[in-house]
């Protein structure tokens, strides 16, 4: 059995964020998706879990949702094809309300190219392309 990764994301309006993340290239499964919950497929094993606050807040006991508009909690990498892919997510992201921006970690795009990208809810995804051996 493969493992399939769940990343969950709280979000203010579930129809936008749904909206921006079909732009970017996931598929919902409307099977798995609830009122306040979308289920948005990227391939056969990472998936994003778009959640209502009143939805995510049960998950956290007695925790606060951060506004990761201006707090940082966790960052999701994934790889892509190439190069290229890495820029298209990222500017499908910004044509569509979200932002990206790089990070200089001093490494040749021939070896490793990334770009930080944000959606609606200041949510950040790192789509990301490695020169494996």
């Amino acid at each position: 059995m493969s493992t399939i990764v769940f990343t969950n994301f709280p979000v203010k309006d579930l129809s936008a964020s749904t909206e921006f993340y079909e732009k970017l290239g996931f598929k919902k499964d409307e099977s798995m998706s609830t009122e306040t919950a979308s289920t948005m497929i990227w391939d056969d094993t990472f998936w994003i879990m778009l959640m209502k606050h009143e939805l995510y807040q049960l998950f956290l006991k007695n925790k606060k949702i951060a506004d990761a508009q201006t707090v940082s909690g966790v960052l999701t990498s994934f790889t892509v094809e190439n190069p290229a892919a890495v820029r298209k997510f990222a500017e499908l992201a910004k044509a569509n309300g979200g932002d990206y921006f790089s990070v200089d970690m001093d490494i040749p795009e021939e070896e490793m190219f990334s770009l930080e990208v944000v959606d609606l809810d200041g949510n950040q995804l790192e789509p990301v392309w490695m020169r494996m051996p």
